[in-house]
């Protein structure tokens, strides 16, 4: 109970908040993780590629289809709604909080909820651009044809996903303005990352704030000593704060 109020009065407290997100925060929407025992590299595939082999730039370049293939079943998740942690962060919006999201998700649950200042890593599956005339589609708009490739009805060539798939690089000006966020925030909430994976593993490296927060299920990496850790769904921490 003490580490909930002590969550509580930073909020309160704090005018500057970064709500640093992974995974787990759209499990609670009914999209799966990545690396847990279900997560979707753990999945099956069709054929004798891994998940990881297939969300590659290479494996996209040289097998379009099966990429598309994997992607609409894996990566797309049309249904998905925002959960109690998209519309906690539009709650701290609305009562006057400036909140950066920095996401490492791909679903644009955040913008959904109305989440307004949204940094994302790794891109959105709801936007797309054709890969030679670099016109935008969002995912709604797209036409694939009879293999199911979606392609842009202005040249016929592929449109892909707006995301960063393995073997490309991360957007700097992404990170950049991530790491400025984090280095100006009063209270830093990680949430659903194992921040294992990089450039997550050193984001927390540049907080110099009051407060910082950890909620994942299973015990997580920090630096601090004083951070507060709640071991839960994230749900189940969210909603018992009382804004």
């Amino acid at each position: 109970m003490e580490q909930f109020n002590t969550l509580e009065t930073a909020i309160k407290e704090s005018r500057n908040i970064v709500f640093f997100g992974g995974a787990g925060v759209s499990t609670e929407s009914g999209i799966p993780d990545f690396r847990s025992a279900n997560g979707i590299f753990m999945q099956e595939t069709d054929n004798e590629h891994s998940p990881e082999e297939i969300i590659s730039i290479d494996f996209f370049k040289q097998f379009p289809k099966q990429y598309f293939d994997f992607h609409f079943n894996k990566l797309v998740y049309p249904d998905a709604k925002p959960n109690i942690a998209h519309h906690f962060i539009t709650q701290l919006e609305k009562i006057g909080k400036n909140v950066t999201v920095v996401t490492q998700n791909i679903d644009g649950l955040h913008q959904l909820a109305g989440n307004s200042n949204v940094l994302e890593l790794h891109g959105n599956v709801q936007t797309n651009y054709c890969t030679h005339c670099r016109k935008v589609y969002m995912l709604e708009e797209l036409k694939r044809d009879e293999v199911g490739i979606p392609r842009c009805p202005i040249d016929n060539h592929i449109v892909r996903p707006d995301i960063v798939m393995y073997g490309e690089a991360l957007n700097q000006t992404v990170i950049t303005e991530a790491i400025k966020a984090i280095q100006n925030a009063d209270l830093m909430i990680i949430a659903g990352t194992s921040l294992a994976v990089y450039p997550a593993s050193t984001f927390v490296d540049f907080f110099n704030g009051r407060t910082l927060s950890v909620i994942n299920k299973t015990p997580i990496r920090t630096i601090r000593n004083d951070a507060l850790i709640f071991e839960d769904t994230i749900g189940n921490i969210l909603k018992s704060i009382k804004l």
